[in-house]
């Protein structure tokens, strides 16, 4: 029987793991993982973690849930996969029509790609592309939010604003305009949510008021942006977008690959600020976690501005090998199926409730800034000085120190710099997060102690 440290040794050998400075495992042990089930990862030595994180923000209804499991087993003998291109399968008609239901209000076409950052280029090209077939030569541009994030291809890199992951492939990417975060964490004091939101829509307004002729769309992430810190802005910014996007003829394209199905409280974030976008793109926790997906939603509108004779080449001719996999629609439709029998949205309510309870004392830690929730995401972000703010380095890697002492104590809490967060799958217990916030405190205490 293979242990940790047999894999681990097999692993470095043949593996380059993403998001990873690889010389960092000559100090930091690699963990295997056996299996999992529920909220519970399971390592080769009998280790067991509370996966905080949701595997990447993707698992909601706990691994190996044995529903999810069994419509994947189904589809599995009738059919794997087929090309997508002039064939069709019954899963994926179900799980179009199922989304045109339960999504914002006149979405009612799906493309699919095989992941988030796939999806968001197609959002981006099927914009252009749109204004291309109505004669607009002129729209070429996209607006981005300063310190967003929308994925790790080029494109994708292109709207986005996190340095970390874009600084260095700049020189090839296209130009785009950035507008202010609505970021809250950096009201004034006394300053509410929502007024900060509208003040940083100033700056919105502005670029699209000067730009508005040569911009495509606007791209956002509605309510959290996720892995910019989890920093997070009221829906008032979002109503405020959807009223100038009409004003200026520009498209709105809400990226909720890592916010939807219920992770800000409600099914999907635009909910909240009672608005349609032109784009929806939909992926993570599209299939509970288990195969990759994307799916994005479009209107009548866009999808007419395709719809011609072949001579005319205004076809939105994209794809991927994968496009609308059988067996990743099982698995979303079974997690479609748990939303639908289990009353989920209304049910987390009380683990939201618990969430914000078991963290409210974080607050008085010398070294936490704030912590801030929306929905079933709960922030936590270490600061070297409370009173200003003022960050620890980023060199210092505090955020380490607290992920290594959660493994040591059955969790996995991997921060985002400074910022410890919890994303948990939806089936955790009241008990689990009393524990992953002992942990994190505890955590917390040792990656501060030299202050």
């Amino acid at each position: 029987m293979p242990n940790n440290q047999s894999l681990m040794q097999r692993d470095l050998k043949v593996l380059w793991h993403p998001c990873t400075q690889m010389k960092d495992h000559e100090t930091l042990p690699l963990i295997p993982i056996r299996r999992g089930e529920g909220v519970w990862l399971e390592d080769f030595d009998g280790n067991r973690y509370i996966d905080a994180v949701s595997s990447w923000w993707v698992n909601i209804f706990g691994h190996a849930n044995p529903r999810i499991n069994d419509r994947i087993k189904g589809q599995l003998d009738q059919l794997e996969h087929v090309i997508l291109a002039g064939f069709s399968h019954e899963p994926i008609i179900e799980l179009s029509e199922r989304l045109v239901a339960i999504t914002p209000d006149k979405l009612n076409h799906c493309f699919y790609a095989d992941n988030g950052s796939s999806g968001i280029e197609v959002a981006l090209k099927m914009s252009f592309h749109y204004w291309l077939n109505q004669g607009n030569k002129k729209k070429t541009k996209f607006v981005t939010l300063g310190n967003s994030y929308h994925g790790e291809t080029l494109a994708a890199l292109a709207v986005g604003n996190v340095e970390l992951y874009k600084k260095i492939y700049e020189p090839l990417l296209m130009t785009t305009l950035t507008a202010p975060s609505p970021d809250c964490y950096a009201r004034e004091e006394g300053e509410t949510w929502e007024q900060y939101s509208l003040r940083a829509f100033e700056g919105m307004e502005e670029i699209l008021r000067r730009n508005h002729e040569e911009i495509c769309a606007v791209i956002v992430e509605p309510l959290v942006q996720c892995a910019g810190n989890m920093r997070m802005y009221h829906p008032v910014y979002l109503k405020k977008l959807r009223e100038a996007c009409d004003r200026y003829q520009v498209h709105m394209i809400a990226d909720e690959i890592a916010v939807g199905f219920g992770r800000t409280g409600t099914l999907f974030a635009c909910e909240q600020a009672d608005i349609t976008p032109d784009f929806l793109c939909l992926s993570k926790a599209l299939t509970g976690g288990y195969l990759p997906l994307c799916a994005v939603l479009t209107h009548e509108t866009i999808y007419q501005a395709f719809y011609d004779e072949y001579e005319t080449m205004r076809g939105f001719l994209h794809s991927h090998s994968y496009t609308g996999n059988p067996l990743a629609c099982a698995a979303a439709l079974a997690t479609l199926d748990i939303f639908e029998q289990d009353n989920v949205i209304e049910n987390n309510q009380k683990l939201i409730r618990k969430m914000a309870a078991a963290t409210a004392h974080f607050t008085d830690h010398p070294n936490i800034a704030e912590v801030r929730q929306t929905g079933m995401i709960l922030a936590i972000e270490m600061v070297k000085n409370k009173k200003n703010k003022q960050p620890f380095a980023w060199q210092e890697r505090r955020g380490l120190r607290v992920y290594q002492h959660a493994l040591q104590n059955q969790a996995l809490l991997r921060p985002l710099g400074n910022v410890v967060y919890f994303m948990p799958p939806y089936v955790i217990s009241e008990e689990q997060i009393d524990h992953l916030a002992n942990v994190a405190w505890d955590g917390i205490n040792i990656a501060t102690q030299d202050e």
